[in-house]
């Protein structure tokens, strides 16, 4: 079923903005304690940029987290391990010195270097004049605590881990990576930015695929077997291939999964618009984006289970735009939806919980 768009302008809430943000970089267990003016923000990076400030400097408050992090120093006395190589090299032993390595407890940690450095970049944004200023005394702060000044790189965060006592860490990371995200078009370090409109569409984009499978690894109950999971990679069927030819196929990563007893939904994000007009001038789904959904069900068919009946979802934004048609091909039900994201929020939840096919909370309750 296809509903024409209501002539109003065509721009996200900001309500569902925060929605997408929230969800996005896993605050949903924290939002509530989150308290800023979600309607007082002007566009996207107010909202990001702001928020980011205020979980940080909540952080502040509560001092930041410190790791046990490596060191190597000369020293007058044995400390940790002894670095026998530099000790007899740079001959210490002559000065009354060793050469050592050890451990202590530091706040200059990978996670606290990162945020650093998105403060450094959230106060050079666009922003509004006070909260950019905001942004740079945060980081300074940081810097004269100890934390070193190193260009931002995602890669740095590669081995972090979240445990029960840093939990709250975890939002004034994420919030981070939306920051950059939203001031450079890469995840290297650099100077040069995109142009607005571009980086904003670019962190809507990420913000939408991030914000529903959030969104589902939050509301989805596990205790029920439900599971989600986003990056999947899929590997294709091969037999009688020659030899090197799996480094040359295309590789196959889902956007997300999600699994629950008997059934399996293989869900695609796609911040476009769902119907394309053909050289004859009429709408069409957009044929690429089937054949993608067909590879990602039907190459897996083979394994049995919940794979031969995958079901499908090309999930993609809208803005009044009400679409929801099913078609089944060789026994994989593909679904083509979009989700409405001037609806009020209450709606957009009830939306995505109809999509994956799983109850609301008060359903659950009853």
């Amino acid at each position: 079923m296809v509903t024409p768009a209501a002539a109003e302008p065509d721009r996200i809430p900001i309500r569902n903005l925060w929605f997408l943000l929230v969800y996005a970089g896993d605050l949903a267990a924290f939002a509530p304690s989150l308290k800023v003016k979600v309607e007082d923000s002007p566009d996207l990076p107010h909202l990001v940029v702001g928020l980011f400030a205020a979980v940080v400097e909540r952080r502040l408050r509560r001092s930041p987290t410190r790791h046990y992090v490596g060191r190597a120093a000369t020293l007058p006395r044995v400390r940790g391990r002894i670095d026998v190589f530099r000790t007899v090299v740079e001959r210490t032993l002559e000065r009354g010195e060793v050469a050592c390595r050890f451990e202590e407890l530091s706040i200059d940690t990978p996670r606290n270097r990162f945020v650093r450095a998105a403060l450094a970049v959230a106060g050079r944004m666009p922003v509004e004049a006070g909260l950019a200023r905001r942004c740079r005394s945060l980081a300074q702060r940081l810097e004269l605590a100890g934390v070193a000044v190193v260009p931002a790189s995602l890669h740095s965060l590669a081995r972090e881990t979240f445990g029960r006592n840093d939990a709250e860490d975890r939002p004034m990371v994420e919030l981070a990576r939306l920051v950059l995200a939203l001031a450079l078009p890469t995840e290297d370090a650099g100077s040069r930015g995109l142009p607005a409109p571009i980086r904003d569409e670019v962190l809507l984009r990420k913000l939408f695929e991030r914000a529903v499978g959030g969104f589902y690894r939050y509301h989805l109950p596990k205790a029920e077997g439900w599971t989600v999971d986003s990056g999947q990679w899929l590997e294709w069927p091969q037999s009688g291939a020659t030899d090197g030819i799996a480094d040359l196929l295309p590789r196959m990563q889902t956007d997300i999964v999600i699994e629950a007893p008997g059934r399996r939904l293989v869900i695609d994000t796609k911040f476009t618009d769902i119907l394309t007009r053909n050289r004859f001038g009429r709408e069409r789904f957009k044929s690429g984006y089937l054949y993608q959904m067909y590879a990602y069900l039907g190459s897996q068919a083979h394994r049995g289970g919940v794979h031969a009946t995958a079901e499908g979802l090309l999930l993609h934004p809208s803005l009044g735009l009400h679409v929801d048609e099913h078609v089944t091909i060789q026994g994989h039900r593909i679904r083509f939806a979009t989700l409405d994201l001037k609806a009020e929020t209450a709606g957009i939840e009830r939306r995505l919980l109809d999509l994956a096919g799983a109850p609301t909370v008060a359903e659950r309750a009853a």
